[in-house]
C-alpha cells in the first residue's frame, strides 16, 4: 500500500475530489486549512491580509497500483493551472490496522 499527501491551493479542491473519484477512492483524511509555501514560486498560502489564500491538503492510502494513476492526474491537475499549486507526495505505508 502508498500514501499520497496532497497540499494545494484550495481553489484546486474539486479537481483534487474528481481525481480521487476517477480513482474509485473512497477514504481520506481532509485538513481543511493548511498554511505553508511552495518550493518552486516561493508564493505563501497563509491565510493573512498580506498572503489571504490558504491550502488544504489531504492524505488518503491507495493500492500499489492505484498510486502511480493518481499521480498522474493530480500532475495534470497542477499543470493545468500551475499557478495555484499542487504537491503530491507519495510514501510506502509498512502496516495498517
Amino acid at each position: 500500500m502508498k500514501a499520497i499527501f496532497i497540499s494545494y491551493d484550495q481553489a484546486h479542491h474539486d479537481h483534487v475530489i474528481d481525481v480521487l473519484e476517477r480513482s474509485n477512492l473512497k477514504g481520506y483524511t481532509l485538513f481543511d486549512q493548511t498554511k505553508g509555501r511552495g518550493t518552486k514560486t516561493g508564493e505563501p498560502h497563509l491565510g493573512s491580509h498580506a498572503w489571504p489564500s490558504m491550502n488544504a491538503s489531504i492524505l488518503t492510502i491507495v493500492e500499489d497500483d492505484v498510486a502511480p494513476v493518481v499521480m498522474e492526474r493530480l500532475h495534470e491537475v497542477d499543470t493545468d493551472n500551475e499557478m495555484l499549486g499542487l504537491r503530491a507526495f507519495l510514501w510506502n505505508i509498512e502496516q495498517t490496522i
